[in-house]
Order: structure tokens, then C-alpha cells, then sequence
């Protein structure tokens, strides 16, 4: 999936062999005046993102299965819907209650328990896209992921899009969901660490009524990062991110990177053809 400023574009290999391209505008939120306000536009367009991924996905994968297996309606949003549930559960529920448990059991106070509390929402995070990365499909999903990184890394060089070119780019790209993921995981820790001790139910309330804030706070930092990349202090504080990367990209196939290419030029025509 390639986005510009006013289209989005899904490339996808047909079972036939054909690459099969879909286009379509952007949202008028991406033009609205809440996506230039600071903080606040990071929760609104990584809303946005999260559902155009879920759509990508959904499109592949409606491509690949007969007509009577397509997933659509209300199944795809009682899909994204639970899916949202148990990522909230995994990765800040069940550490938040761990941490209260260390500081009634081991008498932890509450500086150490909500670092604990992030340490353990960290592995839970990098455990699971290690673990979801075994898988074949999985994989798949993750080269198509890398040829998306290099393809951006091939054209922001000035390089032609071809195979060889985008073949012999990085896996890595400062602009990167991951890098989303462990900025907002690792800002959890500051934030919750200054709120201090909190009996159970308002400690899980917490985190849940922050997830907005602390995405809203990643998303400027990597917004500042990527436009201070110059900087070799910013390029020090951008290797954890990069690094987390390597779980999420894996290195695409020839006919993969030619799909990623597909979908780039496909949405840079959708670009010109949507901006008059």
C-alpha cells in the first residue's frame, strides 16, 4: 500500500500471476484543518492509517478467495473491533495489572512497578511480532512491507524504479509504523511513571484514557525525528526504532518489489489525477 497526499494505492499479485492495482482518494480529513493541528492530528490520521491498512488488507485478501469467502460489513468490523479489544488487553491491561500486583505482593513502590509495568509491555510487544513473524503468511505480509520501504528509500535517493534499483535499497525508513509502536511504548513508561501510585480500577482506567495522548505524542516525535535526520544526535535517537524494524520487514522477492513499484506509480498518477 503506497499513500500520498490525496490518493492511496494497493498493489496486489492476482492468483493468475497478473499485478492488480486499486486506487482511491484520500479522506477529506487529510485536507481538514484538525490534521494540521500538533498532537492532536497524530491521533486522527493514525486512526485513519490503521483503517486504510485494514482495507488494504482485507482487498488482498478478498482478491485471493472465491466470491462466497469475501470478508466485508459487519464481519470486517466486528473483526476490527475485537482485534482493537485484545491488543488493548495484551499490551497495556494485563502489564498495568501485573505492575499493581508487584507493588501489593513485593512491595515494589510505585516508581519501580510502573517501570516494570513498561519493561513488560515492551517484550509483550517485540515477543509478539517476533512470534506473528514465524508464520508464512506473515512473512509475506512483512517482505511486502520492505519492498514498500525500499521503494520510498529508491525514489527519495533520485533513483529510477526498477527492480535491481529498489532491490539494493534498506529494509528501514524513519516514517515507519514500527517505529510509531516503540516510540508510544516507550513513552507509556515516562508518562505513567509521573502519575504514581493508583488503586486497581483507576490504574486501568488510565491506561486506557492515555493511549490517545501517547499516540498523539509518538507521532510528533517521529514527525521530528524524520525531518532531523541531519542531526547525528537524532540519528542516535532513531536507531531503536530502525532496529524494531528488522522484525517487521523481511527481504521481498523480485516479483514482490515489481508489485511495490506497481502500487508507487500507480499512486503517484492518482496524486496528479485527484490534486486538480
Amino acid at each position: 500500500m503506497m499513500r500520498g497526499a490525496n490518493a492511496v494505492a494497493i498493489g496486489m499479485r492476482a492468483p493468475d500471476g497478473n499485478i492488480v492495482i486499486h486506487t482511491e482518494k484520500l479522506g477529506g480529513i487529510y485536507k481538514s484543518r484538525l490534521a494540521k493541528i500538533p498532537f492532536l492530528r497524530g491521533i486522527i490520521l493514525l486512526w485513519d492509517a490503521l483503517g486504510l491498512g485494514m482495507r488494504a488488507l482485507t482487498i488482498s485478501a478478498n482478491l485471493q478467495a472465491e466470491e462466497e469467502e469475501q470478508i466485508e460489513g459487519p464481519a470486517l468490523y466486528l473483526t476490527l473491533g475485537f482485534s482493537f479489544i485484545v491488543a488493548i488487553g495484551l499490551f497495556f491491561l494485563a502489564p498495568a495489572a501485573l505492575g499493581q500486583l508487584a507493588e501489593r505482593f513485593l512491595h515494589w513502590n510505585a516508581w519501580w512497578s510502573n517501570l516494570g509495568e513498561g519493561l513488560v509491555r515492551l517484550l509483550l510487544l517485540i515477543g509478539y511480532i517476533w512470534l506473528i513473524g514465524l508464520t508464512p503468511d506473515i512473512r509475506r505480509v512483512f517482505a511486502y512491507h520492505g519492498a514498500e520501504h525500499k521503494t520510498i528509500n529508491a525514489f527519495e535517493a533520485g533513483l529510477e524504479l526498477t527492480p535491481e534499483n529498489v532491490q539494493q535499497q534498506s529494509l528501514e525508513h524513519p516514517r515507519c509504523g514500527t517505529a510509531f509502536l516503540l516510540t508510544l511504548v516507550l513513552l507509556s513508561i515516562l508518562v505513567f511513571s509521573l502519575l504514581g501510585p493508583l488503586p486497581l480500577a483507576t490504574r486501568l482506567i488510565s491506561r486506557v484514557a492515555f493511549i490517545p495522548i501517547l499516540a498523539g505524542m509518538a507521532y510528533e516525535y517521529i514527525r521530528w525525528t524524520a525531518d532531523h535526520l541531519d542531526s547525528p544526535w537524532v540519528r542516535l535517537l532513531a536507531k531503536p526504532n530502525l532496529a524494531l524494524q528488522r522484525l517487521t520487514t523481511r527481504e521481498p522477492t523480485i516479483e514482490i518489489i515489481e508489485v511495490s513499484i506497481a502500487a508507487f506509480d500507480a499512486m503517484r498518477a492518482a496524486e496528479k489525477r485527484f490534486s486538480t
